[in-house]
Order: structure tokens, then C-alpha cells, then sequence
């Protein structure tokens, strides 16, 4: 769908959301080497290693489509209901990967604050296009 129709600045913000989800995308792609998988995780069950990969697999899929919506189908997020639902879901999902970060992986060093950082853009990002949408109708 065209983005014509869209303010500028909701164009911008959903371009920006895309790319972000499709950093996200591959970075997760890149865990199995960047963590040494499935080597460094030999010592746990088999089953906590076949979650870990899974979970991990089907959030690269998660920001991909993700991805796709926001630099495909703009104005179908922007404008709809459904739309409006994708990303208010998206800002939950920031904003509790967010939290969680400070959870259970409280470690400071500067790579990890870098994405919190990320996390926190992403957690603001589709918020406000959710706002935008529901506000607007």
C-alpha cells in the first residue's frame, strides 16, 4: 500500500520502526555465531537448548514480518484498526523486553546499555504510532 496518504512524520516513524525491526532481525540471526551456538549451550538440557534456538528462530521471523509490514504496508498500519493493533503489541513488546533487560541481565558493560538503548528507541518508536492511530481513529 502507498504511504502518500500518511503525515510525513508517521511515514518517517514507520520507515524508522522497519528498520529497526529488521536490525533486530539480523542481529538474532547472527546469535548462533555471535554466542556460539549450539556449542556454548551443550551444557544445559536438550530441552532448554531447543527452546533457546527455537524462541530465538522465531523472533527473527517475528522481526522480519514486522519489518515487512512497516516498509510494505504503511498505510494499512497507520490507518486501521488491525494496524493500530500490530503496533501497539510492538510497543508492548519493547517495552517489556525493556524491563526484562533489567531483570535478568543486569550486567553493566557498554554493549548491553547500547541495547537498552535500542530497546528503549523501538519502545518509543511504536508507541507513538500507536497513540497517533488510536487518537486518530
Amino acid at each position: 500500500m502507498p504511504s502518500s496518504n500518511l503525515p510525513a512524520f508517521d511515514a518517517a516513524l514507520l520507515i524508522a520502526c522497519g528498520v529497526h525491526s529488521l536490525a533486530f532481525a539480523l542481529f538474532h540471526v547472527a546469535f548462533w555465531r555471535l554466542f556460539g551456538w549450539p556449542r556454548t549451550v551443550q551444557t544445559t538440557t536438550v530441552a532448554n537448548r531447543a527452546i533457546l534456538q527455537i524462541a530465538n528462530a522465531q523472533l527473527v521471523l517475528v522481526f522480519a514480518g514486522v519489518a515487512w509490514l512497516c516498509l510494505a504496508m504503511p498505510s494499512a498500519l497507520a490507518s486501521t484498526p488491525l494496524g493500530h493493533a500490530v503496533l501497539a503489541g510492538m510497543a508492548a513488546f519493547w517495552w517489556l523486553r525493556l524491563t526484562l533487560q533489567f531483570v535478568w541481565l543486569r550486567v553493566h558493560h557498554p554493549l548491553v546499555h547500547v541495547l537498552s538503548a535500542l530497546f528503549l528507541l523501538g519502545a518509543l518508536m511504536f508507541t507513538a504510532l500507536a497513540v497517533r492511530g488510536f487518537v486518530s481513529g
